[in-house]
Order: structure tokens, then C-alpha cells, then sequence
């Protein structure tokens, strides 16, 4: 698990290459296996991987989610059902599970916010993204996690780097 987590980047250049029905299978059941408060389980993943909607889906916000059009697939992560106050904390958890899961298939990924992001001045980057996909008003979305096959490589984290400052005994 350690060696995953120091290998795990943050990928926004992808191979022109489609992921496999059975990779984007199990990374949706990693997130189906996600923990939730009170194990409410009120999660929604929109599996978004035709071209048109994910360069629809690039331009949601105005830096920091163009590289979805390149992306072989993506997956918008939300909560639905009656509001509760740690929904924010479930859908993270799921999309980082996602991620992880990713990494660990050989896929690149990368975590586009949405939630409290606007489009433009009068839309928020959640409302655009329920517009293009037809997401029921009643969900929450989070983010959206761009995949694919990497076309970048990034160096681990260095170890030698990491904040042991921030632990407090």
C-alpha cells in the first residue's frame, strides 16, 4: 500500500487508448466498497467516456480541468438522497479509493474539483457539469476523476520530503 501511495501522481496527459471494460469495472467496485458515515452508501458515479461530452466536461471550469478532453474516460462522483452532514467526506473517500484503484491497474488519474467552483459568473462548475450529463438536481456532485493510459511519468514522492513536522505526539 505505501509503495502505492509514493507512486500515485496526479496524471493530466493520457495515451489515445480506451480502458478496458474490465479495469473500469473494478475501479467502480473499489469505490462500490468505499466506507460511508453510518455506511449510508448514498454515492453516484457517472461514467462519462465518449469524446463529446468529455471535452464538454473540459471546459467546466476555467483552468484546471482541460485535460479531461483528452482523458480515454471519466467519472463524476456524487451524493444523493436526503442531505447529510458528511456527504463531502464519502464522496472523497470513494474518489480517492477510485484513484488508488487506478494507479494500481496502471491507469493514470487525476481529481478535478467541482463542488464550490464556478463555469462562469453566474454558473457554478456543479451546475454546468448536471447540465451536460443530465444529473438529477437532488445530487450533490463533488468532483470529477479524469482517467486514462499515462502519457506523462512523474517521478515518486521523495520520501525525503515528506512533513514528519506536521505529526504531533
Amino acid at each position: 500500500m505505501l509503495e502505492l501511495l509514493k507512486t500515485r501522481r496526479s496524471i493530466r496527459k493520457y495515451l489515445d487508448k480506451s480502458i478496458e471494460k474490465e479495469k473500469m469495472n473494478l475501479i467502480l467496485k473499489a469505490a462500490l466498497m468505499a466506507p460511508t458515515s453510518r455506511n449510508r452508501r448514498q454515492w453516484e458515479f457517472y461514467i462519462v467516456d465518449d469524446k463529446e461530452r468529455l471535452a464538454k466536461l473540459s471546459k467546466c471550469r476555467e483552468s484546471g480541468s482541460q485535460f479531461l478532453e483528452d482523458a480515454a474516460a471519466a467519472i463524476v462522483v456524487g451524493v444523493g438522497g436526503d442531505p447529510y452532514e458528511v456527504w463531502i467526506e464519502d464522496a472523497a473517500i470513494a474518489a480517492v479509493i477510485m484513484q488508488l484503484t487506478a494507479h494500481s491497474l496502471g491507469l493514470g488519474s487525476c481529481w478535478v474539483h467541482v463542488r464550490g467552483r464556478q463555469y462562469n459568473d453566474s454558473t457554478s462548475t456543479e451546475e454546468y457539469v448536471k447540465g451536460v450529463l443530465n444529473i438529477p438536481e437532488n445530487i450533490k456532485v463533488e468532483c470529477i476523476i479524469a482517467l486514462g493510459y499515462p502519457d506523462e511519468q512523474k517521478e515518486p514522492h521523495d520520501e525525503e520530503k515528506l512533513l514528519y513536522n506536521k505529526i504531533h505526539r
